[in-house]
């Protein structure tokens, strides 16, 4: 998983270097400094937003706290710090002259310089994992886990390394998605950099709707992106047979493996590496593809972004050849991109009408996320509006 990319800096008068490693795929920064406790959170911003890294030599626990006050700076930068911050301290002016897609575009915009700038501080890891600085816990499993095993110091920053550590607790913890016939709680467990199903309307809807009949005489479907498993999982304990579950993605394809061995459900599912469809045709066809029709910024947005629709439209496509005469597809799909003015209601239903498929019937639902009520997020007005379905679909 790492880079074979060197970052270089100057420490007591020699030259030094490491891997560096970015999940965001960040270049290699050329300006870096050693800092500790001794620099001031104001100082860190200014270095910051000149586009110089920060390699971390200090207390660990300050470091962390460091990168606090860098938030708090970027959020509402203080009086010394106003001038250094200058090209990220512009709100987005949401006003009536803008559109919806430019709202998107700037906040976007925004969130990138936002990362920029959290990015630049940075720490070093041991071949082991371990970190060398006082007060540094011990985060070896949660990187290995999601880097693998390495030969050599690598530096990474400090903000993706929190979210590494992150993605290990949802991992060892579990999310909860439905409950199994006793009414006790099933769990995924979200490997780091494979989506994680917070959003639990979609699941909601994926295990209410009707199934087809069409699975009383072939009780076989197909799972099209698999992630964590999520949905094949609730296939399965909804009583199919066979489920043929794809992906991509090495990380979606192991974290959906494991969650269907933990829950000893490997004599229903298959998870098999494959773009989109895998041979054959299947009475219900689901697939939950990214919602906005934006180019990624890192490989970690794959399962949000879905550049001018590739996905979706692959998918509608396709299923002329690998659904059975008498079946569903299901396309689970939020309207967010509608309300940014990032695609139409028209565009997608002539993607369905041109794929030879007609709709059966839709199933709606409202979302229940903590940013859906937030009226001080900046995207509230197209999260307010957003509307969840689930598009019944089948062969002309």
């Amino acid at each position: 998983m790492m880079q074979d990319v060197s970052i270089r800096w100057e420490e007591g008068g020699q030259a030094c270097s490491a891997i560096w490693h970015s999940e965001n795929g960040i270049a290699a920064h050329k300006k870096v400094v050693i800092a500790d406790d001794t620099l001031t959170a104001d100082d860190a911003y200014h270095l910051a937003c000149e586009g110089t890294a920060i390699l971390w030599k200090g207390d660990f626990q300050n470091a962390r706290q460091l990168l606090q006050a860098l938030v708090r700076r970027i959020d509402k930068p203080s009086k010394k710090s106003k001038r250094a911050g200058k090209r990220i301290d512009k709100s987005v002016d949401a006003t009536p002259k803008k559109t919806a897609k430019d709202i998107f575009n700037q906040h976007r915009l925004a969130q990138s310089q936002r990362a920029r700038i959290l990015g630049m501080l940075l720490i070093q890891c041991n071949p082991d994992h371990t970190i060398s600085l006082r007060r540094a816990p011990d985060f070896s499993q949660a990187c290995t886990e999601a880097y693998g095993a390495v030969t050599q110091s690598y530096v990474v920053s400090l903000r993706e390394l929190l979210g590494v550590v992150s993605a290990h607790e949802w991992r060892k913890n579990g999310l909860p998605i439905l409950a199994d016939e006793n009414g006790e709680p099933v769990f995924v467990h979200p490997h780091y950099g494979v989506f994680s199903p917070v959003r639990g309307e979609y699941i909601e809807l994926v295990c209410n709707a009707p199934l087809p009949e069409a699975l009383d005489t072939d009780s076989m479907a197909f799972d099209i992106g698999v992630g964590t498993g999520v949905l094949s999982i609730i296939l399965a304990m909804r009583g199919i047979e066979k489920i043929v579950a794809t992906d991509q993605d090495d990380r979606a394809l192991a974290c959906a493996k494991e969650n269907i061995t933990l829950l000893n459900l490997g004599s229903q599912i298959e998870v098999v590496k494959v773009n989109l469809f895998p041979p054959g045709k299947a009475s219900l066809i689901v697939c939950n593809p990214p919602w906005i029709p934006a180019r990624p910024s890192s490989t970690l947005e794959h399962a949000v972004y879905d550049p001018e629709s590739q996905m979706l439209k692959g998918f509608l496509a396709g299923l002329k050849d690998h659904l059975s005469p008498k079946g569903e597809a299901w396309l689970i799909l939020s309207d967010l991109a509608e309300h940014l003015e990032l695609r139409t209601r028209q565009e997608l239903l002539s993607w369905i009408e041109a794929a030879g498929l007609i709709i059966l019937g839709r199933i709606d639902t409202k979302p229940k996320h903590p940013k859906s009520g937030d009226d001080s997020d900046l995207l509230y007005f197209a999260r307010a509006a957003e509307t969840t379905s689930l598009w019944q679909l089948s062969i002309k």
